[in-house]
């Protein structure tokens, strides 16, 4: 997979050669590019922002440099492609949305400052691109680096090769046997520590009741803190 940043902070960007997505680049199972979008600027200022049409607070993300950078970087042929724009306006991103992102040869995220990019920008860009506008929660942040770097982790891990075991995939919170649920409670060695005890049935080597419980217990734990994953 391909994956591409354009950003007004390239710094963001460093954490993308830590742990699991560092050695899938290493490994050549991802490629990367992060740009610097003011290098598709032309005045002195290297501006990439302007006041809003109509008046309001902030700045807007200008379309011309947008524009341009899309222009080199979609001209690159790396097989099928979505353009990602990370935005609290966006359509909430799930695991749902990971899983099927992983599936593209090819994910650009556009990330946004300010009071966000021009809206012609996405409505161009579809005419050549898949274009997702994302959020990643109903909260909003200072720029959408944050956000890809989030997105970005969600999506590489379930790329074949890049978790060790990938059993370890199908039973998480919202994947696998627990897709509408939150992953039941883990525990490890040693059973007893500082008076608090390992549940009594993960110590039986009873599997059929151990997975009958933890079922349980990812029921109630979704019940408590998530019952809109229940539905009725």
């Amino acid at each position: 997979m391909r994956l591409d940043y354009i950003t007004i902070f390239p710094d963001y960007f460093s954490a993308l050669n830590v742990s699991l997505v560092g050695k899938a680049i290493e490994t050549g199972l991802l490629g990367v590019g992060v740009h610097d979008l003011r290098q598709w600027t032309h005045d002195l200022h290297r501006t990439v922002d302007d006041t809003p049409v109509g008046g309001g607070a902030g700045m807007v993300m200008k379309p011309e440099p947008w524009g341009e950078a899309l222009d080199d970087l979609l001209a690159a042929d790396h097989g099928r492609s979505c353009l990602i724009i990370t935005s609290p306006s966006g359509e909430p991103f799930t695991q749902a949305q990971a899983a099927d992102l992983a599936s593209y040869d090819r994910l650009l995220f556009a990330c946004g400052r300010y009071e966000g990019i021009d809206a012609r920008v996405a409505q161009w860009a579809a005419k050549s691109v898949e274009v997702r506008e994302l959020s990643l929660g109903d909260y909003v942040l200072n720029g959408g680096e944050v956000a890809a770097l989030a997105m970005t982790e969600a999506v590489v891990r379930l790329l074949p090769g890049v978790i060790g075991n990938p059993e370890s995939l199908a039973e998480e919170s919202y994947s696998g046997s627990l897709e509408h649920l939150l992953e039941y409670p883990v525990y490890t060695k040693p059973a007893s520590w500082r008076g608090l005890d390992v549940p009594e049935i993960l110590l039986s080597g009873h599997h059929a009741k151990i997975a009958q419980w933890r079922h349980d217990q990812a029921e109630e734990l979704t019940r408590r803190r998530r019952p809109d994953l229940l539905g009725d």
